[in-house]
């Protein structure tokens, strides 16, 4: 498919989403939120990709909502403002819950929305540029669609401060918070995604799917009977998986499983 606000670049199992409305640094309007809808259903459901990887031409990642978008939204009614926050809503759980595993490549800029398309990937490589913010309530509003996946990245006690205050951090303070998993200099970048990818690629493809879906079952509930009974489920129904067997005689054979190109 192709998409008016989206390059989509294919190369060896890695596809990577261009958001590429440099114009405006990728901000958000309603055709851009519906394009990374569509996208990211179509390479969750394409076998041959692996990896998936979330970037910005330009300038900037993405510098949150379109501020005609914004003002079209102070205009509408209440229920038309509940109508394009559940598209956001949407597109953000839409890209959390991909089976495949996600990259935020940060470069620049990563503003409100912004912020939580990096916090909903499942991995956010920093460039020393990057500058993150929940700068919503400087416009009156909060960082309601983004909140979940912020919450998750961040945790609750800097939440209360980031979301009130609307300060900008930079990409050190952004890899302290556990926001970045790494922050590297803009010229390594594209390096370090590539290193990041690369060891992706080595994992079976089902199984990162489970393991994604291990950590939305465990986080945040308590230990529990029904935690470790469902947590030895798991594991056991996965032992008798072609994928696992095939993964153990690839270790036993010293050879490279079946899915590592």
């Amino acid at each position: 498919m192709s998409y008016e606000t989206l390059e989509i670049v294919r190369a060896g199992g890695v596809a990577t989403i261009w958001m590429n409305r440099p114009d405006v640094h990728n901000a958000f309007n309603a055709q851009l939120i519906a394009d990374l809808t569509a996208a990211c259903i179509e390479l969750d459901a394409d076998n041959a990709v692996r990896a998936v990887v979330l970037a910005g031409r330009g300038k900037s990642f993405s510098a949150g909502a379109d501020l005609n978008w914004m003002r079209a939204a102070g205009e509408a009614s209440e229920a038309e403002n509940f109508a394009d926050a559940m598209k956001l809503a949407g597109m953000l759980r839409t890209l959390a819950e991909m089976k495949k595993p996600t990259i935020a490549r940060v470069h620049g800029a990563a503003l409100g929305g912004g912020m939580g398309l990096a916090s909903a990937c499942d991995i956010c490589i920093a460039s020393d540029r990057a500058v993150f913010a929940t700068s919503e309530v400087k416009f009156g509003i909060i960082p309601s669609a983004i909140s979940p996946y912020v919450i998750r990245a961040i945790g609750e006690r800097q939440a209360y401060r980031y979301f009130q205050t609307a300060e900008r951090i930079n990409a050190t303070r952004a890899a302290t918070l556990g926001l970045a998993h790494e922050a590297v200099a803009t010229e390594e970048l594209d390096a370090k995604v590539s290193e990041v990818v690369e060891a992706l690629l080595q994992g079976g493809p089902k199984s990162q799917a489970a393991a994604k879906d291990l950590i939305r079952a465990v986080a945040n509930r308590p230990l529990s009977d029904a935690v470790v009974e469902d947590t030895a489920r798991r594991i056991a129904g996965l032992r008798v998986t072609p994928e696992a067997k095939e993964g153990l005689a690839a270790f036993l054979d010293k050879r490279p499983a079946a899915w590592i190109a």
